[in-house]
């Protein structure tokens, strides 16, 4: 029964509240843009043409989201994301984040790195995951996997979180 829980609020997390369906088609489309990812098989595009300085401030970006969240840091971890999101309520979002930051010890780790999608204001930055998650309360602990596509726009000169597209891998612990 931990392990369900614990899963629900891993699911939840790594989602960034995210008010869309998760999904194991290849694309996910909303009346804005779609977010294209191979979800089987293990060949990741890279986006052509993307500036140099502007891959490295959405990787960094994204560096800061996945480590800002791992440190427990909610102002830095808010910092990452959008004001105006379009895939989660940003109050429910900093909420949910408090609560996890006070139960649970979570280490997101990120692997293949790409970015997938780019224009000058829209960048989709494509890693697979692997989360530990441990109940602070009890010890129990967690391990999963899966793949993420976490959305980016610019504001205000800086790279944020605006949505966020994972699905899991079938063998998780």
């Amino acid at each position: 029964m931990k392990k369900w829980l614990l899963m629900v609020v891993a699911a939840l997390l790594l989602t960034a509240c995210s008010d869309k369906e998760e999904t194991t088609k290849n694309e996910i489309t909303d009346e804005e843009s779609t977010i294209g990812f191979e979800v089987l098989g293990d060949e990741v595009a890279e986006a052509p043409d993307v500036p140099k300085d502007e891959e490295e401030q959405i990787l960094a970006a994204f560096d800061e989201y996945i480590q800002s969240f791992n440190s427990k840091d909610i102002d830095r971890y808010v910092q990452t994301l959008s004001k105006n999101p379009q895939g989660f309520n940003y109050e429910d979002d900093l909420e949910t984040a408090k609560k996890a930051f006070e139960q649970y010890n979570i280490e997101r780790t990120p692997s293949d790195v790409t970015i997938v999608k780019y224009s000058e204001n829209e960048a989709q930055v494509f890693a697979n995951l692997d989360i530990q998650m441990t109940e602070i309360e009890t010890d129990v602990e967690l391990t999963s996997s899966g793949r993420q596509v976490t959305v980016f726009v610019k504001e205000d000169d800086a790279w944020k979180v605006t949505s966020v597209y994972y699905i899991g891998n079938d063998s998780q612990q």
